[in-house]
């Protein structure tokens, strides 16, 4: 697929959930942190990974600890399965649309109790090759101090829209506003990318996804390679860096083999597709006016650096899911 993502914007910085699961489409896209361009990585500074609170200690340095596990050994991987040795934690993902404002799934956040018991840490990735990130710096780290608005269809193979928009306890520090798209839809084969925290892992980028099916009401199908603790990423317009909505379920990621598991891998049109709540379901109560954007051209490698990246599946109940 194409991973060329021409004009992305990106805001000047001063300032796994129960749901379905995802897969991997064609080639498996994702990225690490420090194998992102400049562009990209300044939009994943943005995105922020959802913990238990429990999960996130503070220590004796003013930092906080991060209750992490291994990708592989949790998830019973096979031994050649990308980022097998990363640590895992979070169970959804999010995006900073507001100073003080995370737009995440609704999955993610059900109650008031959920917000008060979930962190919110940004800068949950490895800045370089074989890091191991097991602590936040206290501005890193937020709490929910309520639920601004909310919805998820409840039922068995509900679908349609499904997003929480949450306050945090406090302005997020030196973290850009991401702007949202308030225009024209998408349509199909439209360019997109998606940033988050698969099965909990550290943040990844993954490129080189269309929208397959803009039609049904409050979301839209894409091919993206996304697993459980995506919930709640955003997805982005390759075209104009906005963001277009939330990520909140899609095929499952993971299939067994010789006895361990291994990424789901289906061709680039298969599968079921993954579903994106579309950002104009909540762009109403999304403030204007706190984002500046400059545009930016952003080449994502040709081929990914250290071992390419493999899917990841909902994070098992502990961790949650997407």
């Amino acid at each position: 697929m194409n991973k060329t993502i021409l004009a992305l914007a990106f805001l000047s910085a001063p300032a796994l959930a129960a749901a379905s699961d995802k897969v991997i489409y064609g080639t498996d896209d994702r990225l690490d942190y420090y194998q992102a361009d400049a562009g990209m990585r300044r939009l994943a500074d943005s995105v922020v990974s959802l913990w238990k609170a429990s999960d996130v200690q503070p220590a004796v340095d003013g930092s906080f600890r991060l209750a992490t596990a291994n990708y592989g050994e949790l998830m019973g991987l096979c031994q050649a399965e990308p980022f097998r040795e990363q640590p895992i934690g979070a169970f959804c993902s999010g995006s900073l649309v507001g100073k003080n404002l995370v737009m995440t799934a609704g999955h993610c956040i059900k109650s008031e109790d959920d917000c008060a018991n979930t962190m919110f840490v940004f800068g949950f990735g490895l800045k370089t090759a074989g890091a191991q990130p097991a602590a936040a710096r206290a501005a890193d780290v937020y709490s929910c101090k309520k639920i601004v608005k909310r919805y998820l269809e409840e039922g068995y193979g509900a679908l349609g829209p499904d997003y929480a928009l949450v306050e945090l306890d406090r302005p997020a520090e030196g973290k850009a506003v991401l702007p949202v798209s308030r225009g024209a839809a998408l349509k199909k084969g439209d360019e997109i990318f998606v940033i988050g925290h698969p099965s909990g892992l550290p943040v990844k980028v993954a490129a080189g996804a269309t929208v397959r099916d803009p039609s049904p009401d409050g979301y839209f199908v894409a091919n993206l390679d996304t697993y459980g603790g995506n919930s709640g990423s955003a997805v982005f317009n390759a075209r104009t860096g906005l963001v277009e909505g939330i990520l909140v379920r899609g095929e499952n990621d993971f299939v067994y083999k010789d006895g361990c598991r291994v990424s789901n891998v289906v061709p680039a049109e298969g599968g079921r597709g993954e579903d994106v709540t579309k950002v104009s379901e909540l762009s109403q109560v999304i403030p204007k006016g706190e984002e500046e954007t400059t545009a930016v051209n952003v080449q994502a490698p040709e081929a990914p650096a250290p071992a390419a990246p493999g899917r990841v599946e909902a994070m098992v109940k502990a961790l949650g899911s997407k």
